[in-house]
């Protein structure tokens, strides 16, 4: 009985001795207990850390080439959907929940267990998810207003909603288990011919500083006592943001995407940087860098402005990532003397490479160059901190897998409903009208027979524009849900409306129908980067035919669908009334929120709106400006409910008050002056 006795002790000892050494060794592991500051958590670790998990750190790789092992084996710390690239076709949320828990599970296992991060392009919401809501792209954004009525102020961009824009967008993103997204574009377009110029706020540096307010939509609001620079991600339903591309890739001669920007310092700084303070201000996670060069120098091997500048001066903490296969275009040819490139660009301040295929390549060249001492070890031991400094703040490590808890946010109506409310906003009205007097617009809905017909009036990949579904965007109504302008249309008007749909209509058919009015919606196809990049700036065949067929026969609103300004002064005097729509995104019932008048137009050109290409680059004060429509125009418009005085109350019509009549002519008179105001501009 002793003996057993004692042998009971000798085992309750033996177990109490391995739980506390378990339990101290524990408590040492400081970056594994969320009670420390954050800085004491990425000291630890990466005092833990070999070189070849930090190298791991620094490799950022896409799903195509991912797996379990795959993380475990080379330590990857984050992992991108490219364009297009979806674990399968019009895959749900829980699929993107479920595949990214895969690759999570991989780097889970590994020796530190330190968690990656899934990036993805959410330009314009989750875009490319099936069923996503798809917000209007930025310059659309760019051309939302607010008025103060009674600070009598001038018509101003409206920073408020693309904050909800990026709150709905992270909501959307983590529904689907990610969370980083590379957004947002806050280049400054300074030529509509460039590609990208739609992910472009605006030509003013002032819209584009303003619009980073969707960063703390993103990420959420960044804490009153919070360091300058330091980053910020404010729990579950938020997601790190990416400011880009750093700096001036608005500015490339000719609007050529990738080129080089050729402008001294000064006009860098007051055009092309100010946007990267206030994000940074803003407590932006991370920044990538510009394909394009400046003066010459590749971005992605520039060390004045991606470490003195970006880092020193603008004392940003959070990570530099590459662009997709950046470092590779450092040479050209790409990737011609890769091991020159990933030097120059670790070296310039570059801290995670979006490698996105290669990645023993680089894991490879970039071990060579620490290892031989062409690289010290304080340039990756400073990337590694700034990457796990981001990981610890998103609160990844606390929460590494995500679940099926928001899967409902995904398109959600709400969403949709701030997404139509953005399309509303953001329609600049062109002309109206030959005259104020005789103005076209709003339509009626009870006209007994109308004419819808265009290119792109029932196309929702046109609609939607690029980086939609694919990277280059999609054609047609079957690769994600939405509503086009033909369908916005014929849940608008009245019952009793006969809606004719005819794309391509010729002028004999147009003038035998005895149409009220006509609708034509044409624009450009859907693009992306340099693909995108256009010395014509036309829009798509049959546009010019359909116009002149239709609005020389009827009266017509013309819309269009575009990127960007494209030319319209020939085809200007035939037609009656002119919608600039961008590239609306799904919700299609917005256009039509305003065409009928439920909604007055409030929208102004983001950018100039060129008479001829040869007047490109041309930017409002340039001492050669002559523009076809300034920036800052758009007539502006009452919606149909401001505009009638009585209304109808259980059949009493009753008079609206005093106030009310008051406050609508103050208004009146204020946005007329406005006008006139920006015209004189």
């Amino acid at each position: 009985m002793v003996r057993i006795l004692v042998q009971v002790v000798g085992v309750v000892c033996m177990w109490w001795w391995w739980w506390s050494a378990a339990m101290a060794e524990t408590e040492s592991i400081k970056y594994k207990d969320p009670n420390q500051p954050v800085a004491v958590r990425v000291q630890d670790l990466l005092g833990r850390m070999n070189l070849e998990e930090k190298i791991g750190q620094m490799v950022q790789i896409d799903r195509s080439v991912a797996n379990a092992e795959v993380m475990k084996t080379y330590f990857i710390g984050s992992v991108l959907s490219g364009g297009g690239s979806a674990p399968l076709p019009q895959a749900s949320a829980e699929d993107w929940v479920n595949m990214i828990n895969g690759f999570q599970k991989g780097s889970m296992s590994t020796r530190l267990g330190i968690p990656m991060i899934y990036g993805i392009d959410a330009v314009h919401g989750h875009n490319n998810v099936y069923n996503a809501t798809i917000f209007p792209h930025n310059i659309g954004l760019g051309a939302t207003r607010q008025v103060c009525i009674m600070l009598m102020q001038r018509v101003e961009v409206d920073p408020e909603l693309v904050r909800r824009i990026g709150e709905a967008t992270a909501l959307e993103v983590r529904a689907t288990g990610i969370p980083y997204v590379f957004a947002p574009c806050i280049a400054v377009c300074r030529d509509p011919r460039w590609g990208r110029c739609y992910e472009s706020y605006s030509e003013d540096p002032q819209i584009v500083q303003e619009m980073t307010e969707i960063i703390p939509g993103l990420q959420g609001e960044i804490p009153s006592n919070s360091r300058n620079g330091v980053p910020y991600v404010g729990g579950k339903t938020k997601v790190a943001a990416c400011a880009k591309h750093f700096v001036g890739d608005g500015g490339t001669t000719k609007g050529i995407n990738e080129n080089n920007t050729v402008i001294d310092r000064h006009g860098l700084l007051s055009i092309h940087m100010p946007a990267y303070s206030d994000a940074i201000f803003k407590g932006v996670s991370t920044v990538m860098v510009s394909y394009s060069s400046w003066n010459g120098v590749k971005m992605h091997a520039n060390h004045e402005l991606v470490t003195n500048f970006l880092k020193g001066t603008l004392k940003f903490k959070g990570f530099v990532i590459s662009d997709w296969e950046g470092v590779d275009r450092i040479t050209s040819p790409p990737h011609s003397n890769y091991t020159y490139s990933v030097q120059a660009a670790i070296q310039a301040g570059i801290d995670m490479v979006m490698v996105p295929f290669n990645y023993t390549d680089f894991i490879d060249d970039l071990t060579y160059l620490v290892k031989n001492n062409f690289i010290p070890m304080d340039r990756i031991d400073d990337a590694v901190a700034r990457i796990l400094l981001v990981k610890f703040t998103m609160g990844i490590f606390e929460n590494p897998l995500a679940d099926f808890s928001l899967v409902n946010e995904l398109g959600s109506q709400a969403h949709r409903d701030l997404a139509r409310e953005a399309v509303r906003k953001s329609l600049v009205l062109l002309k109206n009208g030959e005259n104020k007097t005789n103005p076209i617009l709003p339509l009626s809905k009870k006209a007994p027979k109308i004419l819808v017909s265009g290119t792109h009036a029932d196309n929702l990949g046109y609609q939607c524009g690029g980086w939609t579904i694919e990277w280059e965007g999609f054609s047609g109504n079957n690769y994600t849900r939405g509503t086009t302008i033909l369908g916005a249309v014929t849940s608008t008007v009245d019952p009793s409306t006969e809606v004719v749909y005819r794309e391509n209509p010729d002028s004999d058919f147009v003038k035998s129908n005895n149409f009220a009015y006509a609708i034509v919606v044409v624009g450009e196809h859907p693009y992306s980067e340099t693909l995108g990049d256009s010395m014509t700036l036309t829009m798509v065949d049959p546009g010019p035919s359909i116009i002149k067929n239709v609005c020389e026969a009827v009266k017509c609103v013309v819309v269009i669908i575009s990127g960007r300004p494209i030319v319209i002064e020939p085809y200007l005097s035939s037609i009656h009334a002119l919608v600039a729509a961008w590239l609306p995104g799904t919700e299609g019932q917005g256009v039509t929120d305003v065409l009928y008048g439920d909604y007055g137009f409030s929208g102004k050109l983001p950018r100039t709106w060129f008479r001829t290409l040869d007047q490109l680059p041309m930017n409002f004060q340039d001492s050669h400006y002559d523009p076809l429509f300034p920036f800052g125009f758009g007539v502006t418009t009452e919606s149909v409910k401001e505009l009638v005085s009585w209304s109808t109350s259980a059949g009493v019509h009753e008079k609206p008050s005093t106030l009310t009549i008051v406050v609508s002519v103050i208004i009146t008179l204020y946005l007329t002056a406005s006008d006139n105001w920006l015209k004189q501009k």
